[in-house]
């Protein structure tokens, strides 16, 4: 029996500093998103999940309006936590990067790919269990769906992170726990 999970990255999302968890979708990040609401409206997708960020949320929001659902919110898809303090851009790149090299890295008061990786699939993995046979759309995050698509097959690392774009889609089919194809589903075409 297949399960499907649909992995929606956010749309292009204004940086502020301090807003990580609230910033929401630039004009362009929107009108993305109408295209990902009418690529899924037809998938048949029966839950949709996200993380508690506005840009994840605001994914999905308008796929969970036209099929009547509610978004589940759950704290452990948030993105990964990279530092106590604000960090450059260049410190930030370095860091990802050095966090594929060693997946217990981590800057300081920041998380490591591991334990980022742990707390996703420990929400991804009982979903997959409970929901069998089902279709549940994924509003997420580029570096913790990498580590969540890592978690099942180790080709997706570093350089997969480094060609996604905002938003994306990708469609992972699973045979009980075991991911047996993706499919990416956005066309930078569409944007």
């Amino acid at each position: 029996m297949k399960t499907i999970i649909y992995m929606v990255r956010h749309g292009e999302s204004p940086y502020n500093e301090g807003n990580e968890r609230t910033r929401g979708l630039t004009p362009k990040g929107k009108a993305d998103i109408e295209k990902v609401t009418k690529l899924l409206v037809g998938e048949g997708i029966d839950m949709i999940i996200s993380s508690p960020y506005t840009r994840a949320i605001l994914s999905v929001e308008g796929l969970a309006k036209h099929l009547n659902k509610e978004v589940q919110i759950f704290e452990d898809l948030r993105e990964r936590h990279f530092a106590a303090d604000l960090i450059e851009n260049a410190e930030l790149m370095s860091s990802i990067r050095e966090s594929f090299n060693d997946p217990d890295y981590t800057l300081m008061g920041g998380e490591s790919n591991a334990e980022c990786q742990n707390r996703a699939i420990a929400i991804l993995k009982p979903i997959l269990n409970e929901h069998r046979g089902k279709k549940i759309a994924v509003g997420t995050h580029g570096l913790v769906m990498t580590l969540m698509m890592n978690h099942f097959d180790p080709a997706y690392g570093l350089d997969f992170l480094n060609q996604l774009t905002k938003p994306d889609i990708y469609k992972m089919q699973f045979e009980d726990l075991a991911l047996k194809e993706v499919t990416r589903l956005w066309n930078d075409d569409l944007s």
